[in-house]
């Protein structure tokens, strides 16, 4: 007897050691669905993303396989008797050994099978036509540039405005805008270099024009400036518009549920409708009793998605099948809000062994990366020309025309300096007095506001 009782003891713990390597080297029943991009049909094989995670864990535990499609079309879900259909069902009834599909880890499905660690995390999210859009407000012509960059044109604007009135003005600066100061009339007062600066602006020209160098330096600066920046202006403007439509009135689930006009619904018998029908969220079952009450289900994704196309219906589905929707219908959108988030896993039967390596095999194949390449294989987008809006145009971006603008400002102010020193030379040496007195003499005539000039320039008029 103690001889025979080791022995059976190490026969024991070698069946449970060897359990694992027996269940792969037999060949496995596995059952999927088709759905794309996870399981499709081509050419009598069976590809997409689930075939390719397949083929790569089967590398790495080292099973053989059979892949066969679910009999009844079904992912699974639980009767009112108990019973549960499509995949679930095949592995609890013990049709397949292994179901591998986009099969969400939820409570009610690990009671009675096991789930291996999820491959693909997704949640819930809602899929629109883009042309769902909200209503054009009073100031959209302003959305083109940022309020800062607004801010800046007009502090240029303003500058301008003023380098012109000091440079060209009668009594400034620039000696050259005028040969007889006190007889010829002031063109350029502030309030006219205003509107010169905002004709040339809206490139509908004002005149007079300067006629000495400082005062076209300047102008010629904020010509430039005009035309650059009323190119970048209408360029963002056209493809602000032309993509108005990516602008949803429904942005969550809130504002879905606080509508009438666009229908909603969900697959039916999907783990989504459960979610909302197992929520205490007020909102959620606002969402679920107005879908059980108008049976606005649909019974395939692809029945959704072709809804959806059709406007005036939001799909509430997996954000991952939605994000392959937009993918591969450009005129669909989903909205940025997912909740309930969740893992697609490969289901066994419960207490498999192989369990345990499936799960192994699949957080080595996501620190690998591999994973990740195969969503971006599956999920490649064919919308090539993809016109999001434009953002608007931040200072920065235009950091280079105020550059140019105040180069430009500075440069007249200062020939307009120049100008004025070179002829305080000349007449001081007339005078024979000193260059600073006459100097003096001339910025004091030019920058004082003289109160006497106003009557006189008057009383010319009213002669005949």
């Amino acid at each position: 007897c103690k001889l025979v009782l080791p022995y059976f003891k190490s026969t024991e713990v070698f069946l449970l050691e060897t359990r694992p390597k027996i269940l792969a080297q037999s060949e496995l029943r596995i059952t999927t669905i088709k759905q794309d991009p996870y399981t499709m049909s081509k050419g009598g094989q069976l590809e997409g993303f689930c075939m390719d995670l397949l083929s790569e864990v089967a590398k790495k535990v080292g099973l053989k396989y059979k892949v066969k499609l679910v009999k009844d079309g079904a992912y699974g879900r639980q009767d009112e008797s108990g019973n549960w259909n499509g995949m679930i069902g095949e592995v609890v009834r013990g049709e397949a050994d292994l179901a591998i599909a986009p099969l969400t880890l939820t409570a009610a499905r690990e009671k009675v099978v096991g789930m291996t660690k999820p491959f693909m995390q997704t949640g819930i999210s809602i899929l629109l036509r883009k042309d769902i859009s909200e209503g054009a407000g009073f100031f959209d012509f302003l959305s083109p540039f940022a309020p800062e960059t607004w801010v800046g044109i007009l502090i240029a604007y303003m500058a301008t405005a003023a380098s012109i009135f000091i440079a060209t003005s009668k009594y400034r600066v620039s000696p050259g805008e005028w040969s007889e100061a006190q007889s010829e009339r002031n063109r350029f007062s502030f309030l006219y270099s205003l509107w010169y600066a905002a004709g040339a602006l809206t490139l509908q020209g004002a005149g007079p024009h300067p006629k000495a160098l400082p005062g076209r330096v300047i102008c010629s600066s904020w010509w430039l400036f005009s035309v650059v920046l009323l190119a970048c202006y209408f360029s963002n403007l056209s493809s602000s518009k032309a993509s108005e439509s990516s602008h949803l009135t429904v942005k969550g689930f809130e504002d879905l549920a606080s509508q009438d006009t666009i229908e909603y619904g969900c697959l039916a018998g999907s783990s989504t409708l459960a979610f909302f029908k197992n929520s205490n969220n007020p909102v959620y079952r606002r969402i679920y009793e107005h879908m059980e009450r108008t049976q606005s289900f649909v019974s395939s994704m692809d029945e959704g998605v072709k809804r959806a196309k059709e406007g005036s219906f939001a799909f509430i589905g997996e954000s991952v099948s939605l994000d392959l929707a937009v993918a591969r219908h450009c005129e669909l959108v989903r909205v940025h809000e997912v909740i309930g988030m969740r893992g697609y896993s490969i289901a066994a039967p419960l207490g498999s062994p192989i369990i345990k390596n499936l799960s192994v095999a699949i957080l080595q194949l996501s620190e690998a990366g591999e994973l990740a390449y195969l969503r971006s294989k599956w999920w490649a987008s064919s919308c090539i020309a993809d016109k999001a809006k434009p953002a608007a145009v931040q200072p920065h971006s235009l950091k280079g025309m105020f550059l140019v603008l105040a180069l430009g400002l500075g440069l007249g102010t200062l020939l307009a300096v120049l100008e004025l020193t070179f002829k305080s030379r000349r007449k001081a040496a007339e005078l024979q007095k000193s260059c600073c007195a006459v100097l003096t003499e001339e910025l004091n005539l030019r920058l004082k506001k003289s109160s006497a000039d106003k009557p006189q320039e008057n009383a010319d008029k009213e002669k005949p």
